[in-house]
């Protein structure tokens, strides 16, 4: 940043009449910052590859606490609806006495097939669940692995066996934003062991504004695949490294925003636009954006992705 900002000649002023804009120095300092972070996080192409003549196999890692199972219900639901893919879960968490019935409702509302086994070792659920996708006709399958409260070696070495068995496509690790450095130590853990292939950021609805991204991809050069945003089943997005720059530096992020109106938008919003500049706006509309506001998500969320700077 030093060596980018010092001695560069800043236009304070740009364009004519009309169009006449004012920048200051700091506003220069800024863009510099935000080009910074965007190289830093990018590189990388977005999204995960798929397997061409078998079933796509992805392992999901995490601590407790993190969000794993609902971000593989998640994952799942996105690839359905953006990928096409048919995909089977897989409640290999046998530890958490909760895990396996969370992940069998959250497949019922989704309408996806969860394969589970009572008392079984994780290793013999992988093994089942390969045979059921076949089954099945699945294309893909997420298997959501153990979490522990903190990373032990029982815990490496029984997802090293189910990476070493299914010769996994994809590792990876969902972190919880709000765990800050802490999420950096998990990361070059797991890195060491399995070799991520990625990372998702989880929770980056509350407070965070996802710092910790940087350090996980500086330390790990695993590269941020995801961004969990919301508990809703559709809040999980493609990671793109200038969103999340610019909310880092607390510019808000309008591509997200617009990706969420897309999605609940519904009808001719132009024509409902241009009703509106004409002074056409009755309590109907109003109810109608209301309403498609709130489809949206919290509020909070929704401002926090507007170019408003806190």
């Amino acid at each position: 940043l030093k060596e980018k900002a010092l001695g560069t000649e800043v236009k304070l002023r740009a364009g004519k009449g009309a169009d006449k804009v004012q920048a200051r120095a700091s506003d220069h300092f800024i863009q510099i910052c935000k080009q910074e972070l965007e190289a830093l996080m990018g590189h990388e192409e977005p999204g995960l590859s798929f397997s061409k003549n078998e079933a796509t196999i992805i392992m999901m890692i995490g601590l407790q606490g993190a969000g794993k199972t609902t971000t593989t219900a998640k994952l799942a639901n996105l690839l359905r609806r953006e990928k096409a893919k048919k995909p089977l879960l897989v409640a290999a968490d046998t530890y958490r006495p909760a895990a396996i019935t969370q992940l069998k409702v959250l497949g019922k509302r989704l309408d996806i097939p969860v394969y589970y086994q009572l008392d079984a070792k994780p290793l013999d659920i992988v093994k089942g669940s390969l045979k059921e996708a076949k089954e099945q006709d699945c294309d893909l399958i997420l298997i959501d692995t153990a979490g522990r409260l903190t990373i032990d070696d029982q815990m490496m070495q029984e997802i090293e066996e189910i990476k070493s068995f299914t010769k996994a496509r994809h590792s990876l690790l969902v972190c919880d934003s709000m765990m800050g450095q802490d999420a950096v130590v998990t990361a070059k853990s797991f890195h060491e062991s399995l070799g991520l292939s990625g990372v998702i950021m989880t929770k980056l609805d509350g407070d965070s504004r996802g710092g910790a991204a940087l350090s996980i991809k500086a330390v790990t050069g695993a590269p941020i695949k995801y961004l969990g945003m919301g508990e809703e089943l559709h809040q999980l997005e493609e990671f793109r490294p200038e969103g999340l720059a610019s909310r880092i530096l607390g510019m808000g992020d309008i591509v997200s925003l617009m990706k969420d109106f897309d999605r609940v938008a519904d009808g001719d919003k132009e024509a409902e636009a241009q009703r509106m500049l004409e002074g056409n706006f009755n309590f109907k509309d109003f109810f109608e954006q209301i309403s498609m506001i709130q489809k949206m998500g919290p509020l909070q969320d929704i401002m926090a992705k507007l170019p408003m700077g806190g």
